[in-house]
């Protein structure tokens, strides 16, 4: 019997040390302890601000960097994530492959970010050999074989494509803050959890400006029917993000087109099953759809 698939992205926001490394891969192997016959494939994000300092660094010698040598450059910061975590997880005593842009088999021919095609033979060799197969995320390979990127955020996109591509039973993203909340927990302190959305919903979020997770890679999880979970590296707390056209949640709420702003309608009661989670709507008192207000997780 074939073995089951997950797909893990860990993003940079989560990834900010040696330590944090550790505990990645102890989130590894918590999700093999659950389902000791599953491979995992785990997407990672360069680590926190180090986009952000490439970028600099490549403005410091020229204006205008060149987009082939700067998709290079940046590609240096998720091989570098790759890389330690594989050592980590061997650390750990876990099977596990690091496998660099070509070998994850995301290939753009094309100058468009939508346009990206899997082909997943060389992934599934590495998980018939590993429990564990780690991948840069955000990057593909190009027409000419040149490395590029997939946009900010791209690390998400490059999730969904591979859970799509190898049927993947579970397609998790971990970010810094453990799912969509009602407002910012990291500001208010009466945020609740949104347990689930669907994902008209999280894409109408996406666009008022929450970067919780890449428009892309909500696009591609809609064209695919790829099911999400996000996650936080810490917390119990979850918000599945939904393929399904009847949604029971959106019922509960009015919007107010003027500040972005969902409001408990008063008589709901409904309480929505949502996997292992259940919500009261009524207690989703002002659900806010502008950018800070679902945890903005601070990288990718």
């Amino acid at each position: 019997m074939t073995a089951s698939i997950a797909v893990l992205k860990i993003g940079g926001s989560v990834l900010t040390g040696p330590t944090a490394y550790r505990r990645a891969a102890a989130l590894v192997a918590s999700r093999l302890g659950e389902r000791p016959d599953e491979r995992i494939v785990v997407v990672v994000s360069a680590e926190a601000g180090e986009t952000d300092a490439l970028l600099a660094l490549a403005r410091s010698i020229v204006d205008e960097p060149q987009p082939a040598a700067l998709d290079l450059l940046w590609s240096t910061g998720e091989l570098r994530s790759v890389a330690v975590l594989a050592l980590s997880l061997q650390a750990a005593g876990i099977s596990a492959a690091a496998v660099d842009v070509h070998q994850a088999g995301l290939d753009r021919s094309r100058h468009c970010v939508g346009n990206v095609s899997v082909n997943p033979l060389r992934l599934r060799a590495q998980l018939a050999d590993h429990q564990v197969v780690v991948v840069p995320g955000f990057l593909a390979r190009g027409a000419a074989d040149e490395v590029v990127s997939l946009g900010r955020g791209g690390s998400d996109l490059t999730a969904v494509l591979l859970a799509a591509a190898l049927d993947a039973r579970l397609c998790e993203l971990v970010k810094d803050v453990p799912g969509y909340f009602t407002a910012d927990p990291k500001y208010d302190p009466d945020a609740k959890p949104v347990p689930w959305l669907s994902l008209e919903q999280a894409l109408e979020m996406a666009d008022a400006g929450c970067e919780m997770v890449q428009r892309n890679a909500l696009e591609a999880a809609g064209q695919r029917r790829v099911e999400l979970l996000i996650s936080g590296a810490h917390g119990t707390t979850r918000t599945q993000i939904s393929n399904e056209p009847f949604i029971p949640l959106a019922s509960c709420f009015r919007k107010d087109i003027d500040n972005g702003v969902f409001h408990a309608d008063d008589s709901c009661r409904t309480a929505v099953r949502t996997g292992d989670w259940f919500a009261d709507c009524a207690d989703l008192s002002d659900f806010d759809l502008r950018a800070g207000s679902a945890g903005r997780p601070s990288g990718v």
